[in-house]
């Protein structure tokens, strides 16, 4: 049985073309190693797949990466948000999605989708002179969320000079992936993702990210608003507004193609409803 899927480009904006994103209707949950599988074939950062969730504007949403399932995505919640509002009409105004990090809210605001996303608390790291030579010096301060690190560099120049770590690295220090932040020059904050072992080296837009990145330039910045951009060569743009537990990210996405995708497993196949 096949199923539609969309690539939606999520966060773009002037010049910029934002992060891609699968986004794959579902009827009801298959095993995992059918999504994964899908999620290596499409060898998008990240592809979400969506079922309908027990009630009317709840979805319940997955997020895969090439090679693992991850706890949250915000570009590709802002792909699926975009689907389900201008391709199926699942929600008018406002989606809730039931989650691995709970229930995330996705409203219109204009032209934009804005997520509402739980803050990543943070915690300080020692140092990791294993890093210096991607970065290209010893950061102002080395923090985690989750299994990522947090680097803030003392300008946009040296984020745009950082280079992605050589796998092993991150992994050695404890890290899944690594953001490097500064203040910016072309927006209010500036970042980078690296994640070479979720295959995907550098991540065009990572709306995550923003998740600990809203509240650690709340603090520092002195305000709860801010605009943010994503220094990769592809390049994205985001609103952020830190409030306490929760951020708001919004930003703009826009549709590539759109198809239908069969099995990349044989003789495996999609279940209908109510046979998942």
């Amino acid at each position: 049985m096949s199923r539609p899927i969309y690539h939606v480009d999520a966060f773009v904006g002037d010049g910029r073309r934002g992060n891609p994103a699968a986004v794959v209707l579902l009827d009801a949950w298959p095993p995992d190693d059918l999504l994964q599988a899908v999620a290596e074939e499409n060898r998008l950062p990240e592809t979400a797949f969506v079922v309908p969730g027990p009630e009317p504007g709840m979805q319940t949403l997955r997020w895969f990466s090439p090679r693992v399932e991850v706890p949250l995505c915000g570009h590709a919640t802002l792909a699926t948000a975009y689907v389900l509002f201008r391709e199926t009409g699942a929600g008018r105004e406002r989606l809730l999605f039931s989650t691995r990090s709970g229930t995330l809210e996705a409203i219109r605001d204009g032209e934009d989708i804005a997520l509402d996303l739980p803050a990543a608390p943070l915690r300080t790291l020692p140092p990791a002179p294993a890093l210096r030579p991607f970065l290209g010096e010893d950061p102002e301060a080395l923090l985690a969320y989750g299994d990522d690190g947090l680097a803030v560099l003392a300008g946009e120049e040296a984020v745009r000079a950082s280079r992605v770590p050589e796998e092993g690295v991150l992994e050695a220090l404890g890290l899944r992936g690594l953001c490097v932040t500064a203040r910016g020059k072309t927006a209010d904050v500036v970042s980078r993702f690296f994640a070479p072992a979720l295959g995907i080296p550098e991540d065009p837009v990572t709306g995550s990210a923003h998740c600990a990145l809203a509240p650690y330039w709340g603090e520092r910045l002195g305000r709860k608003r801010f605009r943010a951009r994503q220094l990769s060569e592809r390049g994205g743009e985001l609103r952020c507004r830190w409030e306490g537990a929760r951020v708001w990210i919004a930003g703009r996405a826009r549709l590539y193609l759109r198809g239908t995708i069969e099995s990349p497993l044989p003789g495996r196949t999609f279940p209908e409803a109510g046979k998942g």
